[in-house]
């Protein structure tokens, strides 16, 4: 019988951000203090997201307002990186990313917390942007699954495919 195993994997639900864009929007169109400011939220191509506002005050606020969003709709704020807001003209832009998969580095960090803090008998694989993280017993998956969710890396984790 194989070794019980999981994935250490960093997604994101495209569409629970969706969500919180088309809230945000609706929001930002209906609250009096963004009325004739020029605020708007858009998708900018596939994973970014774009707002622009006539001034940099209110174009934080709805950086603000789209956080909030994503925070009641259960995406970790680990997975968008906002840029600096840059004046264009009359407008000021602000573009966020969303962050999927783990990175090398992080893998790596990810790995040696488990090699040096992890109980004895667990691997953890590097393959392209997740991690496999096997053991003899599941009970060490778990203090594994445990130690990771304690740990702060800069991007979400979340388990999957264990076994």
């Amino acid at each position: 019988m194989a070794n019980p195993s999981f994935d250490v994997v960093s997604k994101v639900d495209r569409q629970e951000v969706d969500n919180a864009l088309n809230q945000a929007a609706k929001e930002l169109a209906n609250r009096f203090d963004f009325r004739g400011t020029g605020t708007k939220i858009e998708w900018s191509g596939d994973e970014a997201v774009m707002l622009e506002s006539e001034t940099e005050k209110r174009l934080e606020a709805a950086i603000d307002v789209f956080k909030e969003k994503l925070i009641k709709r259960g995406v970790s704020l680990k997975a968008l990186d906002m840029g600096e807001p840059a004046s264009s003209g009359k407008v000021y832009r602000v573009t966020g990313k969303l962050v999927q998969g783990i990175s090398q580095e992080v893998a790596k960090k990810i790995s040696k917390k488990i090699r040096d803090e992890g109980p004895k008998g667990v691997q953890a694989q590097i393959q392209g942007e997740s991690l496999r993280v096997s053991g003899k017993k599941k009970d060490d998956l778990q203090e594994i699954i445990q130690l990771l969710k304690s740990a702060d890396f800069e991007v979400p984790l979340q388990f999957e495919n264990y076994r």
